[in-house]
């Protein structure tokens, strides 16, 4: 089994050192999205920061 995890873990052309990149960054992205969506409808009901 550790072989198989080391067979995959090694270098395969990139990809997987992209995937260390690009998840983190989605991540991020998907939550900035949640919380503009959000925020929006929050601000659409009238319940935003200014209504207190």
């Amino acid at each position: 089994m550790a072989a198989a995890a080391t067979v995959v873990l090694a270098h395969q052309g990139g990809w997987d050192e992209l995937l260390f990149v690009l998840v983190p960054v989605l991540v991020f992205v998907v939550l900035q999205w949640l919380n503009r969506r959000k925020a929006r409808q929050e601000s659409d009901k009238g319940g935003g920061p200014s209504a207190q």
